[in-house]
């Protein structure tokens, strides 16, 4: 009784086909892996950002903090550049 046997199986995709059509489901498909590779991704980037911390809470810092940025109104027009701070997190996790 606790088995998908191949009839339920056919059933299960027609009614799929049914809902979002034979042209939708190959997009259906590429945004649900796209989504599944941010969210993998992203997953990493939490897992390695757990793990460069340091046993007092800090990150270690053996790199040099980038220069800092600036943005120009318009090409070629320098008196209004500007230097432009990057957001820091303010988050704890």
């Amino acid at each position: 009784m606790g088995q998908i046997g191949p009839w339920q199986i056919v059933l299960i995709l027609a009614i799929i086909i049914l809902v979002f059509g034979a042209k939708r489901l190959p997009d259906t498909a590429r945004a649900l892996g796209k989504s599944l590779r941010i969210l993998k991704s992203e997953t990493a980037a939490m897992k390695s950002d757990g793990e460069s911390k340091t046993d007092n809470g800090k990150a270690e810092s053996s790199e040099t903090p980038p220069a800092p940025r600036t943005i120009q109104a318009a090409p070629g027009d320098v008196t209004s550049a500007r230097p432009v701070e990057e957001p820091r997190g303010t988050t704890q996790g």
